[in-house]
């Protein structure tokens, strides 16, 4: 098709989860004509299958949680049945509340042309939707990613559930088998368990959380192990079938429940791209510049089918740099910043990120404050976890930090800030935080690393200079 002469939209935006809904919001709040086109659910993966619902069973899991250890607080009574009903309504309510803020009926309000339907890209300058062609000056590929099913012999067969499918039962199951010990996986074991679930955590690798500090996730291993989940390492299942799962050093395992949490694969196929000839990588994503154009310089990827990461956030962030590379080309707005995005496992406690883990940066400087020493935490009964500051040899320049604690995502964020403004080490430590709270554990970290960096000949010349004063 060639190229026309007149343009039936400004944009049009293909997939209607977080970097979709964010990119056309975008685009329609500076004045473009933009169209979305969603194939299923509006608010995508987040909303439906992932961000909402799980962080809703995070939280009815911690309230069971925390009912119970009351007691060696004090509270006598005796703990009630848990009724894992209940949270899977709590779920559904929760999913419910937050659906009208990503409805196609907000949105339309908003000035977006919202289409329910399967689009497919017709030429670089236009796209198909129910029967209708629309000619655009740029898309926006926002497709999101797909849970990966194990190829593992009789897992289909077993009624194998994903991150998608789990959302389908009624109660927590009785024994429940995850396959994957990363965030995802971690997350779901602890939050089971703490429901009333016999939950079994098969990892293939040497570790959880395998992209984390391995500090991190050896913590995250023993309090998983603490509360009653059994933690399998180094496992490579071979077979499932008459409810058990084979493993390659003769464990077996039964399970009424099975839940593959092994990784998810970009949406990249079926839309038309290949035939532009814009072909998936090795791992699925799309390839694109920093501007996240594709070799189709008006086609442009966000989200999980561009990468690198498979966060909310940063599905948003680009949707914003998309959105706006796309309606006003060179002009470099909204870059994504890689070296400061944020990464969150909501265990307990969190574990939370930015930048490298430190065994992923040789060479770096480690400070680190535990919150074993800090009074908030003390107070708390959640001494368990620390703060480490990855920093530059010879400089105060934050390359990266972990934080393991209660709310760490939360106490993350000033650190994000920092490095995003490009704030060092003595920055961060010289605000006032509110006394106790667990951000003074980032200065106490801050104020090690101060420590740790002041010149040998300080002290010795100041007790002079006071012996001095002194006369």
């Amino acid at each position: 098709m060639p190229k026309p002469r007149r343009f039936d939209r400004n944009l049009v935006v293909i997939g209607a989860g977080s970097a979709g809904l964010v990119a056309a919001l975008v685009a329609a709040r500076l004045g473009a004509s933009v169209t979305l086109i969603e194939a299923a659910e509006m608010g995508g993966d987040c909303l439906n299958t992932g961000c909402v619902p799980s962080k809703a069973l995070i939280h009815a899991a911690r309230l069971a949680h925390d009912a119970r250890a009351a007691a060696a607080l004090g509270l006598t009574a005796p703990p009630g049945q848990i009724d894992s009903r209940a949270a899977f309504r709590h779920i559904r309510a929760s999913v419910a509340a937050i659906a009208p803020h990503d409805s196609a009926e907000r949105y339309r309000g908003l000035g977006v042309d919202v289409r329910h339907g399967d689009a497919r890209i017709t030429s670089p300058w236009s796209v198909a939707v129910n029967g209708e062609t629309l000619t655009t000056r740029a898309i926006v590929v926002a497709t999101g990613a797909a849970p990966v099913m194990p190829d593992i012999p009789g897992l289909v067969q077993a009624g194998c559930l994903t991150s998608e499918t789990l959302w389908r039962l009624e109660e927590a199951p009785r024994r429940l088998l995850i396959l994957g010990g990363g965030p995802i996986g971690c997350e779901l074991a602890q939050a089971f368990a703490r429901l009333g679930s016999d939950v079994t955590l098969a990892q293939r690798g040497p570790r959880l959380l395998p992209r984390e500090d391995a500090e991190a996730g050896a913590l995250i291993a023993a309090r998983l192990a603490a509360e009653g989940v059994r933690v399998l390492l180094g496992r490579q299942a071979l077979d499932a079938g008459d409810g058990r799962m084979r493993f390659a050093d003769g464990t077996a395992v039964a399970f009424d429940t099975v839940l593959a949490a092994t990784g998810r694969r970009p949406r990249s196929a079926g839309f038309g791209l290949a035939e532009l000839g814009i072909a998936p990588g090795a791992h699925g994503t799309i390839a694109a510049d920093r501007r996240l154009r594709t070799t189709v310089p008006n086609i442009y990827v966000c989200g999980d089918v561009a990468g690198p990461f498979q966060y909310t956030h940063a599905a948003g962030h680009q949707g914003a740099a998309a959105a706006l590379g796309a309606l006003f080309g060179r002009v470099p707005f909204l870059r994504p910043d890689r070296a400061a995005m944020p990464a969150v496992t909501y265990t307990s406690p969190e574990v939370a990120r930015v930048g490298p883990a430190p065994q992923d940066a040789p060479g770096c400087e480690v400070t680190r404050h535990d919150l074993a020493d800090l009074d908030r935490a003390i107070v708390d009964d959640a001494r368990q976890g620390f703060v480490k500051l990855l920093t530059r040899p010879g400089s105060d320049r934050i390359l990266g930090a972990t934080i393991v604690a209660p709310r760490a995502g939360e106490m993350l964020g000033e650190i994000v800030l920092a490095m995003s403004a490009g704030l060092g080490v003595k920055r961060l430590f010289g605000p006032i935080r509110a006394y106790p709270g667990y951000l003074e554990a980032n200065r106490n970290a801050a104020g090690a690393w101060r420590m740790a960096h002041a010149p040998a000949w300080a002290v010795p010349l100041l007790a002079r200079f006071h012996a001095w004063r002194r006369g």
